[in-house]
């Protein structure tokens, strides 16, 4: 086993971090500065500014082939990217807008668009001109992707959208989707298939975006379908195989996008460490005081195995295949150890923790999300139990 990173690796992860530090520690980009003379208005709390520069840093298309323009690198590199993403980059929200847009939406359309699709849209998204969103809960079908009820009607030149897709990340600014809807209603998991839809084209509205507790660098909300016309050459893979590319495409997350709570996590503990040092009470700086150490070793303790599990989910992807075990393991230990260390950075900050402005509270209401999207956490302990024959 070799724990050490190659040189171009560790310059990589090294440069990004540094370069997203910079850019956000300058005067911070206004999320919604009036009209982009690009898109148009744009919810509060997301900014064109700064999508375009992760673009400009090859986040966007980290893992997608470089004739597209993206880095071309393998899911572990992926995932360091995202991790240096999530530790330099104070807004969550935004880092999560990325790797929503690259592994729910970039990597299907790698794997199953056709050449002139891939051709026609992935430039934009990987450079950051584009953005796009993932389209498949619905108000009844959430974990039970199953259970879609927008549909994709068979007409000469190839098929009608309606219905309505809700938690849409990206939704309210997107200009590229990926939609999944029922083809064949008889068919179950097989009925579904999955298309590349302009957010822009007819018969597609976009919605508010929700008011959320957290990640509000990523917009959410509602996309209805009413009679959206769609072609052939949108289908991605072919009819039916809507399943197959959404997991596809969870595999992608459940691997990768994490990595960034892993960034988020060193930042905590790195905030929590030098606070203790300087702080004092008592006549002492408090970590001098048992309980406030050995909370922030149980931080430290937990950021090391999650990313012991999320660096091995990622080299089993390299190696050509991953384990549903490792990915649910990996997704669940990251998630939830996020959201238990920014409730101790809280305790640690203690009041300060809880004020705005800080970072520190903001780090917990986005971390609660961590273990609700791309399967909750007790999807994942079903995963598990699968898999262990329980």
């Amino acid at each position: 086993m070799e724990f050490s990173w190659a040189a171009d690796q560790q310059h990589r992860y090294d440069s990004t971090l540094a370069e997203v530090t910079r850019f956000f520690t300058r005067t911070p980009p206004s999320p919604s500065s009036g009209t982009d003379p690009q898109t148009g208005p744009e919810p509060d709390g997301f900014s064109r500014e700064s999508w375009r520069f992760l673009g400009g840093l090859g986040v966007l298309g980290a893992c997608v082939p470089c004739e597209y323009g993206g880095q071309g690198l393998g899911a572990l590199d992926t995932a360091r990217v995202f991790e240096a993403v999530g530790r330099g980059c104070p807004d969550t929200g935004l880092a999560f807008a990325a790797a929503a847009h690259l592994f729910a939406c970039l990597m299907p359309i790698v794997a199953f668009g056709s050449p002139a699709v891939r051709e026609r849209v992935l430039p934009g998204l990987c450079s950051g001109e584009l953005v796009a969103a993932n389209a498949m809960t619905e108000a009844e079908a959430g974990s039970d992707t199953g259970s879609l009820r927008t549909t994709a009607t068979r007409v000469p030149d190839g098929y009608l959208l309606n219905g309505t897709k809700t938690f849409v990340s990206n939704g309210p600014v997107a200009d590229v989707l990926v939609v999944y809807a029922t083809t064949d209603p008889e068919a179950g998991h097989w009925g579904t298939t999955g298309f590349v839809v302009d957010a822009h084209g007819a018969g597609v509205v976009a919605g508010e975006p929700f008011a959320k507790l957290g990640l509000d660098g990523c917009p959410a909300g509602t996309v209805e379908f009413r009679d959206c016309p769609v072609p052939e050459s949108a289908v991605l893979g072919g009819p039916g195989q809507g399943a197959a590319v959404f997991q596809h495409s969870m595999g992608w997350e459940r691997a990768c996008l994490f990595a960034l709570y892993v960034g988020l996590q060193e930042r905590l503990v790195d905030e929590c460490v030098a606070y203790a040092r300087q702080r004092r009470q008592f006549g002492r700086r408090i970590a001098e005081f048992q309980s406030v150490s050995n909370r922030v070793v149980d931080m430290k303790i937990r950021l090391e195995s999650a990313r012991l599990l999320l660096y091995r989910t990622c080299w089993e992807m390299d190696q050509g295949g991953t384990s549903g075990l490792s990915a649910a393991l990996s997704k669940l230990a990251v998630s939830e150890a996020a959201l238990t260390t920014a409730v101790d950075a809280v305790r640690t900050f203690g009041g300060q923790g809880f004020r705005k402005g800080f970072g520190i509270e903001s780090a917990l209401r986005d971390s609660v999300a961590a273990t609700l999207f791309s399967g909750t956490s007790d999807i994942q302990r079903q995963l598990v139990a699968i898999e262990l024959g329980l």
